[in-house]
């Protein structure tokens, strides 16, 4: 089935439970969630509700009526920052944001005149969280980080940042696309107030999952307003969770196969999988050095990264390369600018884009001599 290294955009395979669990819901249940009371029903209200836990339990959060689900970390990062920031707020960023949330935040500047303060990073990608003190404004309503780039790999110091954020009361929202089911996430330890997933990545779930974790109190404004199967006489989105951000039929053959998803990392144990992909992420790196002409972005430190790894080859564009790798040898990977503009800027790459490495729990070693040995004999 060829060699793919793009976990990075998905990943790819699921484990075997996940797609039988949506077949199965699909052609054994097929009912609502929320909106009947016969017994097929009540098992598809079973099986978002234990999701929920199981998704609270593995980011250390123990109140399942606050895990919101969405479509994806897309989703989940707009109903966040359009629900809290207002006219004029102040917002402070990272220089590392994929588009699901910077051009979120450029649309509501242009719209309701927000004001957008990037803290700078290395050309490795990492941020020194006392920068952030120096943005910090009276009128700052919300810190919103990436965890780890989905470029460079970089792990951004959330713990510390969200302490800051803490001290001078500022909501802290983290996008754990690249990182939620690589490593631990433990809102309470990281002091994070809403953590924004998906489940398609590394939770290897299905597409078309996501959600929120609302450790918080603040008020965030419902961005959809519709049926939730209860209090329907009520003409209002209600203002309990997690009904207050959830409307319409939820994607419940998706949250089965999810529910599967973390099932399985729990089998399988998130230092367990961590310590895999780190290894593996060395030894790219390792192997990466041998080929001629390459350069690699980054910190190439796999203490200090995810899976993702960032490369060109000197005088080939991306796009060719990746042609090549893909028709010749069957390697999928990713080249462009993987939807984050502004951290492509910070290693000078905008113009040019990088190929992207997005190596997976099922990845084994062998597949990057293969990508190696390819890339030898361009």
């Amino acid at each position: 089935m060829g060699i793919y290294l793009d976990n990075a955009a998905t990943s790819f395979p699921k484990p075997k439970e996940v797609a039988t669990a949506v077949y199965d819901f699909m052609v054994n249940n097929g009912t609502s969630s929320g909106r009947g009371s016969y017994k097929k029903a009540m098992q598809s209200d079973y099986i978002v509700y234990e999701c929920r836990k199981l998704i609270g339990k593995l980011f250390n959060f123990d109140n399942p009526k606050k895990v919101v689900f969405t479509s994806n970390v897309t989703d989940s990062l707009n109903i966040a920052m359009r629900g809290i920031l207002k006219e004029n707020d102040h917002v402070i960023t990272s220089s590392l944001e994929h588009n699901a949330v910077w051009r979120c935040l450029k649309t509501l500047e242009r719209d309701i005149n927000i004001k957008i303060d990037t803290v700078e990073c290395s050309k490795d990608g990492i941020t020194n969280q006392q920068d952030i003190k120096k943005y910090i404004k009276k009128d700052t309503a919300l810190i919103v980080f990436t965890q780890a780039s989905n470029v460079l790999g970089t792990i951004q110091p959330i713990r510390e940042i969200g302490a800051i954020a803490r001290e001078h009361n500022i909501p802290f929202l983290v996008d754990s696309a690249q990182s939620a089911g690589a490593m631990k996430i433990d809102v309470k330890e990281d002091n994070i107030d809403i953590l924004a997933f998906t489940g398609h990545k590394s939770l290897l779930g299905p597409m078309g999952t996501g959600g929120l974790i609302i450790n918080t109190d603040i008020d965030i404004k419902p961005l959809k307003a519709g049926g939730t199967g209860g209090d329907s006489a009520y003409e209002y989105q209600p203002d309990y969770y997690p009904n207050h951000l959830e409307t319409g039929t939820s994607n419940v053959s998706g949250i089965a196969g999810l529910r599967e998803a973390i099932k399985f990392l729990n089998k399988e144990g998130i230092e367990n999988i961590h310590n895999k992909e780190k290894e593996l992420t060395k030894y790219a790196l390792e192997k990466l050095e041998t080929v001629k002409d390459i350069e690699i972005y980054g910190p190439k430190d796999c203490e200090k990264m995810l899976s993702v790894i960032s490369f060109n080859i000197k005088d080939k564009r991306p796009e060719d390369v990746g042609s090549i790798l893909d028709q010749k040898y069957d390697i999928m990977l990713r080249a462009g600018l993987h939807c984050a503009p502004t951290a492509h800027s910070v290693i000078g790459t905008k113009e040019r884009g990088t190929l992207r490495i997005g190596l997976g729990y099922f990845n084994k070693k062998e597949d990057i001599d293969k990508l190696v040995e390819a890339l030898n004999n361009l």
